[in-house]
C-alpha cells in the first residue's frame, strides 16, 4: 500500500491505495497536524507527496504556497523518521501522466480517472451509499492525491 497526499497550507486530502490494483482504501482529508498522527507504518512503505514547483507565470507566490511547503517538509521529515520511504511530485508530473498535457485541470484529472477506472458508470463512479463505486466519498484534494498515487504507481510499473 502507498500512502499519497496532495498537501495544503491547513489541511490535506489523502488516499491510501493498494499498490496491486490502484484500489483506494483509506480517503479523506484531514487537518496537516493529524496527518502526522496517520497510523501508516504497518500498512506499507512507501508515501508520495504533491510538491510545490515554479512555472515561470510571473506570478508571484503568496503565504499559501509557502505554508504548504511547510507542510510538505513536516510531512517528509515525520515519514522519513519512520522509516517509510518518501517521494515528492510536482504536479505536471501528474498531469502529464493521467493526461498527457501540462495545461490540464482538475477537471480533465478528474475525467481520467474516472474513464479509466470507472468507465461508463455515473456519477463520476461514486456511486451511492448503498451501492459504493470505486470513487465513493471523493472529492476535490481526494480526487488529485489519488491522481499522485496513480502516477506514482504508473511510473514504478515501467
Amino acid at each position: 500500500m502507498i500512502l499519497a497526499i496532495d498537501p495544503g497550507s491547513t489541511e490535506s486530502g489523502y488516499v491510501l491505495m493498494f499498490a496491486d490494483d490502484y484500489r483506494p482504501d483509506v480517503i479523506g482529508k484531514k487537518k496537516n497536524e493529524d496527518i502526522l498522527d496517520f497510523l501508516f507504518g504497518p500498512f506499507g512503505k512507501k508515501v508520495v507527496i504533491e510538491m510545490v514547483a515554479h512555472y515561470g507565470t510571473g506570478m508571484p507566490a503568496g503565504k499559501t504556497v509557502f505554508d504548504t511547503a511547510v507542510w510538505i517538509g513536516r510531512f517528509y521529515q515525520h515519514f522519513t523518521a519512520l522509516g517509510l520511504s518518501v517521494e515528492l511530485m510536482v504536479r505536471n508530473d501528474v498531469k502529464m501522466n493521467i493526461c498527457g498535457h501540462p495545461r490540464a485541470k482538475d477537471s480533465n484529472i478528474i475525467q481520467a480517472l474516472v474513464d479509466r477506472f470507472a468507465p461508463g458508470q455515473k456519477n463520476y463512479g461514486k456511486g451511492t451509499k448503498k451501492n459504493k463505486g470505486w470513487f465513493y466519498g471523493f472529492s476535490a484534494d481526494i480526487w488529485q492525491a489519488y491522481a499522485l498515487g496513480v502516477t506514482y504507481l504508473d511510473r514504478r510499473s515501467k
